[in-house]
C-alpha cells in the first residue's frame, strides 16, 4: 500500500522557486532519508505533506493513503482526519517547556479526546498509561515528572517521538531531528526511529544533513536540489563522488570516506528503478 503519493508538486515563494514539479511515492512501513544543501527544498516539501503549505498550480496534488490530502492548492475533503494520521518531529523539538515531560507525551491524545478535556489536560488513567510506555519505549520514562525544558536536545527529541507514539501516527516526519545533537544523542534518536518503523510499520521520513546516518539507518534516500528531486534510490548506492557535487564544499564535514560506515543487513533496494544521480545545471 502507499501511504505517501506526491505528484506534479510546485511551490514558488515570491521569486523563489521552492519545488519544481516534485513527485515522489512512499510505501506504507518504508524509512526513507530527505538530503540535500540547503535551501534544496526538503523542509518545503516537509511542510507540504503535514499540510501545512498548499501546492501551486492545478497539477499540484498530495495523497495520503490513496486519499487526497490536497490537490490543485485546496486541502481535500479528508485533509483533516488524514493529517491526525501523521506526526511532525521538528529539530526545535517543538514542546512545552514549563510542562513535565509525561504532560508533553499526553498531548499527543489531542484530537481524539473532547475539547474540553483536551483543553483543561484532564487524561484519563489508560491515556496516562499509554504515556508513561511510551516513555519507557524510548529511553526516558525517569524523566516523566521533569520539565520538558531540564531535557537535553537527545532526550527531548525522544519525548516527541514517545508524543507520536501515543497519537497512533502511521506517518512520522522528522526535519533535521538530530542536526544539533552530539553523535551519541543522535545515533540513540535514529535507533528510536528506526526501531519504531521496524516494531510498529510506522512509515519514517527522515531530513538528515548527516548522509552517514542515512546510509546506515534508511535503506533509500531521496535526494533533492533547487527544489527538485535529483535522486531517488538505495541509500547504499549512494556514491561519495555524487554526495561531493550534492554539498560542494560541506561534503567534507558530513560525509566519511568511502567504506567507513558499513551497510545495515537490512537495507534493501525499493521496488523501483532510482534516479540517475545526475547534476546538471539548473
Amino acid at each position: 500500500m502507499t501511504a505517501i503519493q506526491v505528484s506534479n508538486l510546485s511551490k514558488r515563494f515570491g521569486r523563489t522557486q521552492a519545488l519544481r514539479d516534485v513527485s515522489l511515492s512512499i510505501g506504507k512501513g518504508e524509512m526513507v532519508a530527505l538530503i540535500g544543501a540547503s535551501g534544496s527544498g526538503k523542509s518545503t516539501l516537509i511542510r507540504h505533506l503535514a499540510g501545512l503549505e498548499m501546492g501551486d498550480g492545478a497539477a499540484s496534488r498530495i495523497e495520503l493513503f490513496g486519499r487526497v490530502a490536497q490537490s490543485g492548492g485546496r486541502l481535500g475533503p479528508q485533509a483533516k482526519e488524514l493529517r491526525g494520521r501523521v506526526s511532525v518531529i521538528f529539530q526545535q523539538f517543538n514542546l512545552v517547556g514549563r510542562m513535565s515531560v509525561l504532560t508533553n507525551v499526553l498531548l499527543g491524545h489531542l484530537g481524539k479526546i473532547s475539547r474540553f478535556r483536551g483543553t483543561f489536560a484532564l487524561f484519563n488513567r489508560t491515556e496516562k498509561a499509554a504515556a508513561s510506555a511510551a516513555l519507557e519505549r524510548v529511553g526516558i520514562a525517569k524523566t516523566a515528572r521533569q520539565r520538558a525544558s531540564t531535557l537535553s536536545g537527545g532526550q527531548q527529541q525522544r519525548a516527541a517521538i514517545a508524543r507520536t507514539l501515543v497519537q497512533r501516527a502511521e506517518i512520522l516526519i522528522a526535519d533535521e531531528p538530530i542536526a544539533s545533537l552530539d553523535p551519541a544523542s543522535a545515533r540513540r534518536v535514529m535507533d528510536v526511529l528506526a526501531d519504531v518503523n521496524a516494531r510498529d510499520g510506522i512509515t519514517v521520513i527522515v531530513s538528515l544533513h548527516q548522509v552517514e546516518f542515512a546510509r546506515q539507518y534508511c535503506p533509500r534516500t531521496v535526494a533533492m536540489r533547487d527544489g527538485a528531486v535529483i535522486w531517488d534510490g538505495p541509500s547504499s548506492a549512494l556514491t561519495n563522488a555524487f554526495l561531493g557535487e550534492l554539498y560542494g564544499a560541506s561534503a567534507g564535514e558530513l560525509v566519511l570516506a568511502d567504506g567507513a560506515v558499513p551497510q545495515p543487513a537490512s537495507a534493501t533496494a525499493p521496488a523501483h528503478s532510482p534516479k540517475q544521480p545526475v547534476l546538471e545545471p539548473a
